[in-house]
């Protein structure tokens, strides 16, 4: 017995496969449901399907000529556009290497020929349910013009909204459509304590004064780190080049003039009587400043903080 139809309009399901005579019966099956079903006989052509219409979800065969199906849900999950619609795999191959591969290409699941009709009805469903409470989330996020980022373990993009996706291809213009951004860029942010934050100057277009701020927020759940992009003036905080290379560059926490100016004198040798007596202050007050820098560098030690401040203030 079939599921029950999500809905009179279930949604737009795109099943590609080298030999469509064969799943007749589970489109037959789609259309009774409710879906709007559209059809690819390789990945090329799916690739084409997708740029006239986005569907709601993809079952996709991992075994075909030309393009298979592993290097098609790559290269959807690289589009912003395309990247949050779930992609299931159809395919006879059952080891767990090829079951590991259809993952790590961005599938959410995979389904065994001969296909089951109604298991893949419920698999599809629940998919899509989950997508659609998602992409409400993720509306809202894009409305607000918010950039946002979700890394995965391996450090791939799992979900860019809108913003994210200018801001990047602005930082790396030299990058196709459909290449991941680079892995040390994303190394450094997520290597980098939560709250941290990694620059990037803008490519063209865009102004030249301006940088890409990624800010690390934490872990999202599932392995997933959580980012929050924004740009900001490449002078509002002075940085230096990690070791990273000239990918990313990290700048020191943003620190009040005042914390700026102790910090300045401290990488220049001076004691915390010297300071107190250079900016007119008690030895206290240099005191409280000095923890306040310490706690926002993330240092225990006046060596420390003092090497912080000569790479990136040239104290």
């Amino acid at each position: 017995m079939m599921s029950p139809a999500i809905d009179r309009h279930a949604g737009t399901v795109l099943v590609v496969d080298d030999a469509p005579d064969a799943l007749r019966m589970l489109c037959t099956a789609l259309a009774s449901e409710g879906y709007t079903v559209m059809v690819a006989q390789d990945g090329a052509q799916a690739l084409e399907r997708l740029e006239l219409v986005v569907p709601d979800a993809i079952l996709l065969d991992a075994v075909m000529p030309g393009l298979d199906g592993f290097e098609t849900c790559r290269r959807i999950k690289a589009r912003g556009a395309w990247a949050h619609v779930p992609v299931i795999f159809m395919t006879g191959l059952s080891e767990t290497a090829d079951i590991v591969a259809g993952f790590e290409s961005g599938g959410v699941d995979y389904v065994v020929k001969p296909l089951r009709v109604d298991e893949v009805l419920a698999r599809l469903g629940t998919h899509l349910r989950n997508a659609r409470v998602v992409r409400l989330a993720r509306d809202a996020v894009d409305v607000g013009g918010h950039g946002v980022l979700l890394l995965d373990a391996r450090l791939r993009v799992a979900w860019r909204s809108p913003q994210a996706e200018l801001w990047l291809r602005q930082a790396f213009p030299d990058l196709p459509a459909e290449a991941p951004f680079p892995f040390e860029w994303m190394q450094s942010l997520v290597n980098s304590p939560t709250g941290h934050e990694v620059r990037h100057g803008l490519g063209t277009p865009g102004p030249a004064d301006e940088v890409l701020v990624a800010r690390n927020l934490g872990a999202a759940g599932l392995g997933e780190t959580m980012v929050l992009l924004s740009l900001q003036s490449a002078s509002a905080v002075p940085f230096h080049a990690s070791e990273g290379g000239e990918l990313s560059r990290q700048p020191l926490p943003a620190l009040t003039p005042r914390e700026t100016e102790v910090l300045t004198w401290l990488a220049k040798g001076k004691t915390n009587r010297d300071i107190a007596e250079i900016l007119g202050m008690s030895h206290r007050t240099v005191n409280k400043h000095l923890e306040h820098i310490f706690q926002k560098l993330g240092v225990e030690t006046r060596s420390a903080a003092a090497a912080m401040a000569s790479r990136t203030l040239g104290a």
